[in-house]
């Protein structure tokens, strides 16, 4: 069984908008494959950012709110109390020792059924014999089924948003959507397509179209959640006695001063211009100081460094 995505988030379930995008900024963070090495760390990423999707959407956090685990494939006009009949007719249907009924994926079908020790029990039958009149015309409509899709997309994409032709091959054959993929999204966010799953059956609406955003490696931006990470050169006299520098970002040239005495390694924060977010605050953009030195010098630069390394008392295997 799926863990309870307010759980995941380690949030009450009365918890309003901005505390569930704190906590998922924060595991998103902590879990991101780029930052956390641990073999677990994708997947466990994956299931923070799919109970993101669904709670930060008050559409899909109503039907979740109601139906659980169930909510995407729940008929539309069920209730919270009819469903929860079904499936204690299903579970009597089943019988002592079974456990109760449990789906059985048919993705391509757009219906569910539940197995027991005597055979296989249809929830469109449990349906008709609940819900009377109701659940008999259900049984011959049916809404189609949720589809998931992967787009690779580059880290501009990410932030100023792309127009993207996807070919999808699906149960239902092959097609192209032309996706407006929006400024801000970050690696495994899903971007639901309403109506652009499967087919439904006798005239039922389609199901969703479930497009799950992967953010391809750059060789300059390193991406963690929302938050951005490049690499800054800097020389020596740069590093030691500050300066201002340019900066490359995605969203154009920027500026970021170097504090004297900065060493390799360290991280300069360039607020809010890491990657957007329609829900809240923008990401960072982390300039990380890297010391270089000249490959060959002049003979006045010659002159000078071995001056300073006759006058100057700085030892750095002595630093800490």
């Amino acid at each position: 069984m799926a863990r309870d995505f307010y759980e995941v988030l380690g949030v009450g379930r009365n918890a309003d908008q901005s505390e569930i995008q704190r906590a998922y900024r924060k595991l998103a963070r902590q879990h991101h494959p780029d930052v956390n090495k641990d073999p677990s760390a994708e997947a466990r990423f994956k299931e923070i950012s799919e109970a993101y999707d669904v709670l930060s959407d008050p559409e899909q956090r109503k039907r979740y709110d109601a139906f659980g685990e169930d909510f995407r494939r729940v008929p539309p006009d069920v209730s919270p109390e009819e469903w929860r009949r079904a499936q204690a007719y299903a579970g009597a249907g089943a019988g002592a020792g079974a456990g109760g009924p449990w789906p059985r994926g048919d993705p391509g079908s757009g219906g569910v059924r539940f197995t027991d020790v005597e055979g296989d029990i249809d929830l469109e039958d449990l349906l008709g014999g609940i819900f009377g009149d109701r659940g008999r015309t259900a049984r011959g409509p049916m809404p189609g089924s949720d589809q998931e899709f992967e787009a690779e997309i580059s880290v501009e994409e990410a932030y100023h948003g792309a127009q993207r032709s996807l070919t999808i091959t699906g149960p239902d054959g092959q097609r192209t959507l032309d996706v407006n993929i929006p400024a801000g999204v970050v690696d495994g966010q899903r971007i639901r397509l309403r109506g652009q799953g499967g087919r439904g059956t006798g005239g039922a609406e389609p199901g969703d179209l479930y497009l799950i955003i992967r953010i391809a490696p750059h060789p300059r931006y390193r991406v963690s959640g929302r938050d951005l990470f490049a690499t800054l050169p800097l020389s020596p006299w740069e590093a030691a006695l500050g300066a201002t520098v340019p900066v490359d970002t995605p969203g154009g040239l920027a500026t970021v001063n170097v504090p004297p005495g900065t060493s390799s390694g360290r991280r300069l924060r360039l607020r809010g211009h890491g990657l957007p977010n329609r829900r809240g605050e923008r990401g960072d953009f982390y300039a990380e100081a890297q010391i270089r030195v000249p490959s060959s010098l002049t003979r006045e630069e010659r002159r000078l460094f071995e001056e300073l390394r006759e006058r100057s008392t700085f030892d750095p295997r002595r630093q800490r």
